[in-house]
């Protein structure tokens, strides 16, 4: 029996929150196969965050402390996470689903010859084999994923899981890694300039996804009610991609993670990476035509019905109500 190992993540001089939610998903497939949890940190002088992870469940925790970690690099982490898979003997190596996870998590699978798994938002154990979860389809099914050989490579998404916050007797062992040369380099990283829209610090956040159908939308049926709330316009990814919004309107995984005191979904679905960004919302509102929508999980209050009729009166009655 092999090992399950979890590439820990440091973001912002931390340890990544995510990279707790991997142990939690790491413990649970232990206690039910019997495999230990390891971990892998990364960086330079990271000694330190080494050290937390082994206090906050990531078991033996592998150091690799190197100067060419000191930033990201796929070629370091790579050479780093191939070392510490080899000192754990590991057979199932869990990695967040963000933009490092998904630069190198496709690299090891192949590397490893191993059933790759991404975008996860859950992982049950079942007669002794593990079976992932995934949704597609934009949020609409669920899929059951049964690796039908190791080693396994996944990636979990961020928010799916509460981070472990127990204490355990872990230890740091320190890894030897022989990074060598190095196709790329680390240049800088920009952080983009915060514009006219800061959704974190909004009370109010009435977003609009893609079956709006277009910018025109928004500003006809969701900015009116925005408007009447005293609140601000959010938006679910695809909308941005489409161009229809800007970034910063953005609520998700990959755009603002928000926690307003009320949170109106009008025709979202609630794809994971949505629901990640606006879960902490102290009372949610969902209107979608399809009474199966994800949204309607995580909802307060559900509306089944066409946006287009249910929002402009939603507006009328704020309206009236507030004279």
């Amino acid at each position: 029996m092999g090992s399950i190992l979890v590439v820990a993540e440091i973001q912002k001089g931390k340890v990544r929150e995510a990279s707790y939610e991997l142990v939690s998903f790491a413990r649970k497939i232990g206690a039910a196969t019997g495999r230990e949890v390891k971990s892998l940190v990364m960086g330079q002088g990271a000694q330190a965050h080494a050290e937390e992870m082994a206090k906050k469940g990531g078991g033996e925790v592998f150091l690799a402390d190197d100067a060419a970690l000191a930033d990201y690099n796929l070629d370091a982490a790579f050479a780093a996470v191939k070392a510490a898979i080899a000192a754990a003997s590991a057979d199932v190596v869990l990695l967040s689903n963000t933009p490092t996870g998904w630069d190198l998590a496709p690299r090891l699978g192949a590397a490893l010859d191993a059933a790759f798994v991404p975008d996860c938002f859950n992982v049950e154990v079942e007669g002794g084999e593990l079976v992932f979860f995934r949704r597609f389809f934009n949020g609409k099914l669920d899929s059951r994923l049964r690796p039908t050989a190791l080693p396994i490579v996944a990636t979990m998404q961020p928010g799916a899981t509460a981070a472990f916050e127990g204490t355990a007797d872990g230890k740091v062992t320190a890894l030897a890694v022989s990074v060598g040369a190095c196709g790329t380099r680390f240049v800088e990283m920009k952080v983009a300039e915060a514009r006219g829209v800061d959704l974190t610090k909004a009370d109010i956040i009435v977003s609009g996804g893609r079956s709006l159908g277009g910018a025109e939308k928004f500003q006809e049926v969701i900015q009116p009610l925005a408007d009447a709330l005293g609140g601000a316009m959010g938006a679910s990814r695809p909308v941005v991609d489409a161009g229809w919004l800007p970034h910063e309107h953005q609520v998700g995984s990959s755009g603002q993670i928000v926690a307003p005191k009320l949170y109106v979904a009008c025709g979202i679905s609630g794809a994971i990476q949505h629901l990640v960004g606006m879960k902490a919302s102290n009372f949610i509102i969902a209107i979608n035509k399809d009474a199966d929508a994800p949204i309607f999980e995580v909802a307060n209050l559900g509306v089944v019905g066409d946006l287009f009729e249910v929002v402009p009166k939603l507006t009328a009655a704020v309206k009236t109500a507030k004279g």
